[in-house]
């Protein structure tokens, strides 16, 4: 099913990374065709997909109103992957697997966050359940300016399932938490083939889902308020496990 994707890095994005069936690109009128909108024309000349000025309220009307920056992008359904196909990516590459898995997370914003950052950090895939959680919407794929259209991700019928299909390929499963029997990030050694687990907002882990990770962590803090928004908190934890394995395959923008 087409959808329509909204704002400018999101459309570049999505351009580029050349998974999805593309049918139209439409552009507000009286946009400059300047900076990222002439690259995006021009990626789009590159793969043949047609550029259609529009007064700016049909975009209004196609993103709902969100902040689309004056274009829109009419596209495939987001190409989800599965399971052993993110599993043969670190394989393919000789490193240890790095994942992320969501547990019913509900804000698009939040999803956004942490696909972006699991892009920055390089993580093989992300996992999703099918039902109750957040889909890969254009929302999420606005949130996470594009980035998610780079990644790996698989929506599994049952997330329990897909964990313990993760242990058996002997991947550790690292739950980010609060409460009694929980580590520091800063006592656990993060080198190792591993799964994040982030709950959901303001319930947390799952009961199955905490039950099924190896360990759970939880971020050293010394402030007045004792939590963290999840993208944040996790956003940290990526940060910390890529840290753990040496910034494996950073390189610096001067060459």
């Amino acid at each position: 099913m087409a959808e329509y994707l909204y704002g400018r890095w999101p459309v570049l994005e999505c351009l580029r990374a050349g998974r999805r069936a593309f049918e139209q690109i439409l552009l507000a009128e009286g946009v400059d065709e300047k900076g990222v909108i002439e690259t995006i024309i021009g990626v789009a000349q590159e793969r043949g997909v047609n550029v259609r000025r529009v007064p700016r309220r049909v975009i209004d009307d196609l993103s709902k109103n969100a902040n689309h920056q004056g274009v829109a992008l009419r596209a495939g359904a987001f190409p989800a992957v599965e399971l052993d196909t993110i599993l043969a990516v670190p394989a393919e590459r000789g490193e240890k697997p790095f994942l992320l898995v969501l547990d019913l997370l509900q804000d698009p914003q939040n999803v956004g966050a942490l696909l972006r950052v699991a892009d920055a950090v390089g993580v093989h895939g992300v996992i999703l359940q099918e039902r109750r959680g957040v889909d890969i919407t254009p929302a999420v794929v606005s949130a996470s300016s594009g980035a998610v259209e780079h990644l790996n991700v698989a929506v599994v019928t049952n997330l329990v399932t897909a964990m313990r299909r993760l242990k058996e390929d002997g991947i550790w499963l690292v739950g980010l938490d609060m409460g009694p029997d929980t580590q520091t990030l800063d006592k656990v050694d993060l080198d190792i083939p591993v799964a994040l687990v982030m709950g959901s907002e303001g319930e947390g882990l799952r009961r199955l889902v905490r039950e099924t990770c190896d360990l759970r962590i939880m971020l050293p803090m010394r402030g007045h308020v004792l939590s963290l928004n999840v993208a944040t908190a996790g956003s940290i934890a990526l940060y910390a496990a890529w840290q753990g394995r040496g910034w494996t395959g950073w390189q610096s923008p001067e060459g």
